[in-house]
């Protein structure tokens, strides 16, 4: 059923709010003290309202956070119908994009995560579906809105290099990964992956006793999964890289391989600690 979204466009405060003390809509300014240097914090404005038939709506904002290395965009809706009492949960789903000064930044998915590109004024606009349960408002449209955040860049804590950029088809390719850590906070642990294209055949390979295959299926099978590679690495510290030789089979179709670094960087007996690092990309001619 076609439906007819209408997009408004808000400025945020130029300080960022936790997510609890953002104003609804309809009343006036929100007002919070700033959040601690560090300190994971997320800002919020109404971005739009997408309208159907017979009373259908919904009423989306779009939130991003920051105070982390990630920048984490996200659309939570409020949608109902017309002349109902029915009180819906309301799922949004689709792309956004991030642009500051005209220019494209940032993309993904909702709600979805990439490497925080710094302070800024930022417009941001959403491609975003909202559906709701029990069933009734099923709406998609475009929506923006603009955020401006405050906090700095995080340094870099950790770091991934790898000595080649490119596999070679029908041959295995000998890589060299080195995993750093630069900062003193946090401990030296750290989970070290490789991924390649599954169905592509490419095999990923290592004698080092730290990395092992992931286990597929349900206990008791064995099966291991050969395009991918798990190192638990325990002994990072800054001035002590880690690293870790893997080889790398590709057949006549190309793969590349992605890798990552989850780490951790304790407080305490916080559960949300750490983040994850993405690697380099090598890629296959």
């Amino acid at each position: 059923m076609p439906t007819h979204p209408t997009t408004l466009k808000a400025l945020a405060g130029a300080a960022l709010l936790p997510l609890a003390l953002v104003t609804p809509a309809w009343g006036g300014p929100a007002t919070a003290a700033a959040p601690k240097a560090g300190q994971p914090a997320t800002l919020c404005a109404v971005a739009g309202t997408l309208r159907g038939d017979h009373g259908r709506h919904a009423v989306v904002s779009l939130c991003a956070g920051s105070g982390t290395p990630r920048f984490s965009v996200s659309a939570p809706a409020s949608c109902g119908r017309a002349g109902t009492r029915v009180r819906y949960n309301c799922r949004s789903e689709g792309t956004w994009t991030a642009a500051r000064s005209g220019k494209t930044l940032a993309a993904g998915t909702l709600s979805g995560s990439v490497v925080y590109p710094g302070p800024g004024t930022y417009d941001i606009t959403a491609t975003v579906r909202v559906r709701s349960a029990p069933a009734g408002v099923d709406l998609t449209g475009t929506v923006r809105a603009t955020l401006t955040l405050t906090d700095p860049r995080a340094e870099p804590t950790h770091a991934i290099t790898v000595d080649r950029a490119a596999l070679a088809r029908n041959a295995t390719t000998t890589l060299t990964y080195t995993v750093r850590r630069d900062s003193e906070e946090g401990d030296g642990s750290g989970r070290f992956g490789l991924i390649g294209e599954a169905g592509t055949g490419v095999r990923i390979a290592t004698s080092d006793a730290r990395c092992v295959n992931p286990l597929v299926g349900a206990y008791p099978a064995k099966t291991r999964l050969p395009s991918s590679l798990d190192c638990a690495l325990t002994e990072l510290q800054p001035g002590h890289p880690e690293r870790v030789t893997v080889r790398v089979t590709v057949g006549g179709t190309c793969s590349t391989v992605v890798s990552k670094l989850g780490y951790w960087m304790p407080n305490g007996q916080d559960l949300e600690t750490g983040g994850m690092l993405e690697g380099p990309k090598v890629t296959c001619v």
